[in-house]
């Protein structure tokens, strides 16, 4: 009789034991569990730690409660200012509500994943190249809004969305290249037609010094020979001063001293006698000053000609 007992006590240990190793279960700290009893939700979710479910009649889901790092797969699309581009991104989601998750959507992550990629490839169409490819924070919201309006339901939240590669066609790359070489090469000119501006400014200023003080250009040349020469080449060559120069050509341009050569005084013309005569052109006639020497250079060539075509006159 006490065999029987002690044989039906450990039956019933050892069924106990059955019971709560299939009855047992624990749950992570970053996990929640899910209990569906009889294909119904039981209640809230099991929150981490050990916890008990009925054999057989409940069945336990966990869900990772982790943001999940999603990767989506290179979509290709036409912009808006049609060209041909592939983009590639990657979504940072979480579960918030654990019973959503597994009572609304068969599986979360690759309903996640076909609303992200369809929702890159929308953004594609929507945007412009330039946007893909500097203004990419803009479309990095949209494409997070794009996907976390449904997501809502599925008791997922979306944390980020980043837009991680774009590629382009070869064509577009080179033309891009040709661009940025042009852009480059115009800002390089303006700067050194800047440089040349400002240059050119100095030396006239530095011109109209060393003009007002002479002796400032044989410092500047001393100063180039002296430049010239620390860097010990074997042919130096010296400029001649300008200022020599002007030198010269000022002596050369005062007349020299000299005797001043004799002349001889010449003769007063004799005072002319009788009465004055007339012209024949029927002007008055000339009077003699007196006490005023002739000088026949006074006399215009007009007037000289009317004397020498007139006939002398008569005496009365």
């Amino acid at each position: 009789m006490l065999q029987d007992v002690l044989t039906a006590v450990i039956a019933a240990g050892c069924a106990g034991l059955v019971y709560l190793s299939a009855a047992a279960r624990v749950v992570k700290q970053y996990e929640r569990g899910v209990v569906l009893r009889l294909g119904r939700f039981a209640g809230d979710a099991r929150p981490p730690g050990f916890t008990m479910i009925i054999p057989f009649v409940d069945r336990l889901y966990k869900v990772n409660m982790q943001i999940v790092t999603l990767p989506i797969p290179a979509q290709e699309g036409i912009t808006r200012d049609n060209v041909t581009v592939r983009v590639d991104a990657v979504v940072y989601f979480k579960v918030v509500d654990a019973a959503n998750a597994v009572i609304q959507v068969e599986d979360y992550r690759f309903a996640v994943s076909q609303m992200a990629q369809t929702s890159l490839r929308s953004i594609i169409g929507k945007s412009d190249l330039d946007d893909l490819l500097s203004n990419r924070e803009k479309l990095n919201q949209g494409l997070e809004l794009m996907i976390d309006s449904p997501a809502i339901g599925w008791g997922v939240q979306i944390d980020r969305v980043e837009i991680k590669d774009v590629s382009l066609p070869d064509t577009m790359k080179r033309s891009m290249a040709r661009q940025a070489e042009a852009d480059r090469e115009r800002r390089a000119r303006i700067i050194n037609a800047d440089a040349e501006l400002q240059a050119s400014r100095k030396l006239a200023e530095a011109a109209q010094q060393m003009a007002d003080t002479p002796a400032a250009l044989q410092l500047r040349l001393l100063q180039t020979v002296t430049a010239v020469a620390t860097e010990k080449n074997s042919t130096l060559v010296l400029p001649f001063p300008v200022e020599l120069l002007r030198f010269l050509e000022r002596a050369a341009q005062q007349p020299t001293p000299g005797p001043a050569p004799a002349q001889s005084p010449e003769p007063a013309p004799p005072a002319p006698s009788g009465p004055p005569k007339s012209l024949g052109n029927g002007t008055a006639p000339l009077t003699d000053v007196p006490d005023a020497p002739f000088d026949a250079a006074s006399v215009t060539p007009v007037r000289a000609a009317a004397d020498a075509s007139s006939p002398p006159a008569s005496d009365p």
